[in-house]
């Protein structure tokens, strides 16, 4: 290992690239609505199903829908979070805007 954990390689080195990856990913995935997450997700669970899937498909796709999901649970605490403070708005407490890190 070289400074910053690179490697000797550097960013060609495959540990890297698989890391790249995943981050491109998850920041694709990032993007998506809670409907257009659910829908891909719930495609991905309907193919693992079928049983017709290869098992270097099925591990890939299971990845996949393990990020879709982390997505909807995001956009689920998000909407969440956003009802709480609309209740306590009516209690009268006081309100300050809703942002999230994530959009959607």
């Amino acid at each position: 290992m070289t400074r910053r954990g690179i490697g000797k390689e550097g960013l060609k080195s495959p540990r890297w690239r698989a890391w790249y990856g995943c981050v491109e990913a998850d920041n694709k995935h990032a993007k998506l609505t809670f409907e257009a997450a659910l829908a891909k997700l719930e495609s991905i669970v309907e193919s693992m199903e079928s049983g017709q899937v290869p098992l270097a498909e099925l591990l890939a796709k299971f990845e996949e829908g393990s990020k879709l999901l982390k997505v909807c649970e995001a956009r689920l605490k998000d909407a969440e979070m956003k009802i709480e403070q609309l209740k306590k708005q009516k209690e009268g407490v006081a309100f300050t805007p809703f942002e999230t890190e994530r959009g959607g």
